[in-house]
């Protein structure tokens, strides 16, 4: 016992008299390293008398636990000593004006919905939302989907249940519905939010961002949705001219349908939309099917419309130059501070959306 009390009476003295943490960390490996005194004692163990061996071991194991325990509370001390100190010395005034900060960037999606919702303000369209998750119903059935078609497959549908009665909901018309039930014509809405759908690769993503757009009165016609969005083509791309035509084609709450092509040309490796030889796909529309008005209590007799459908992260690749989709997605701060726009440039058409 008197070596083992040699021992602890030592370190205890090493140990009031050390105010460094490299000091104490190197008592501690001292003890109790691999060859530490501690380490040591416990190997002696074994050869001791066993007449003795057990208060022996009893008593190693009292100083052991003591040391361990004053070593422990001594590197807190000292850490918070240090840390206090620390804080002393690094003491900030939150009332100051910062110094130097970095100013954080609007994501390209972000600035091409504000536009958009300021180009079609500027129309007479509000804007309304709706809920990712969707029922069935709004997302299909009501908006004319037969049982059969392609759309509701799980190949390309989210289904959140086993009876797919809930899902995520693959555009933004299902907005349509929701505000149809619940007010009464006329409607002037844009609906632009998230959607899903089971697809990935450069162009796209299971995960994107569409705009749905609404417009129910009396003695609605074709010639008001080309009108319409002759109008925000030329906003949104900042063209005085738009070359665009309509080709017939098929959904299935739009009747008559037709998909929207805008010219453009090739210039130093870049798209130039406005004028040109090529075409470049944009936009899906038509005129809202009967059947969709009568789901929502609207008698097609006394009321017409038009929708129309725009992929919005296809609009912010074609406008700023980004040729791969999912880029919107990385969250590579990087990216978005060569193409993120600066927050408190709000888009307004009068000063030009994106200058």
């Amino acid at each position: 016992m008197s070596e083992l009390k040699k021992i602890k009476d030592e370190f205890l003295s090493k140990l009031k008299e050390s105010s460094d943490l490299s000091e104490i960390n190197k008592i501690k490996s001292e003890l109790f390293g691999k060859n530490g005194l501690i380490s040591l004692q416990f190997k002696k163990i074994g050869i001791i008398a066993e007449s003795e061996r057990k208060q022996f071991a009893s008593d190693l194991n009292v100083i052991k636990d003591e040391l361990q325990n004053l070593i422990n509370l001594k590197i807190d001390k000292v850490e918070n000593l240090e840390i206090n100190k620390k804080l002393e010395k690094e003491k900030v005034d939150i009332t100051l004006p910062e110094r130097s900060f970095v100013r954080g960037k609007i994501h390209p999606v972000s600035q091409t919905i504000d536009e958009i919702s300021s180009i079609f303000s500027e129309i007479g369209f509000s804007v309304e939302e709706g809920p990712d998750v969707e029922n069935e119903y709004n997302n299909f059935t009501a908006l004319n989907t037969p049982d059969n078609h392609p759309a509701r497959d799980m190949h390309d549908t989210f289904y959140l249940d086993e009876k797919k009665q809930i899902l995520l909901r693959t555009h933004t018309s299902p907005v349509q519905i929701r505000t149809m039930l619940k007010d009464k014509p006329p409607f002037k809405i844009i609906a632009p939010g998230r959607t899903y759908r089971s697809d990935s690769d450069q162009t796209h993503a299971p995960m994107f961002h569409q705009v749905e757009g609404l417009h129910i009165d009396k003695n609605i016609n074709m010639g008001h949705l080309k009108g319409c969005l002759n109008y925000f083509i030329k906003e949104f791309f900042e063209v005085d001219k738009i070359k665009m035509r309509f080709r017939p084609s098929h959904f299935p709450f739009t009747e008559p349908s037709a998909e929207v092509d805008i010219g453009y040309e090739m210039k130093d490796g870049k798209i130039i939309v406005g004028e040109g030889d090529k075409w470049l796909e944009i936009l899906g529309c038509g005129m809202v099917h009967p059947n969709v008005l009568k789901n929502v209590k609207i008698n097609p007799k006394n009321f017409q419309g038009y929708a129309f459908g725009i992929g919005i992260d296809r609009l912010a690749m074609l406008k700023y130059g980004i040729n791969d989709l999912r880029s919107f997605f990385d969250c590579d701060y990087r990216w978005l501070n060569h193409f993120g726009f600066d927050p408190l440039d709000v888009p307004t058409n009068y000063r030009g959306l994106s200058r």
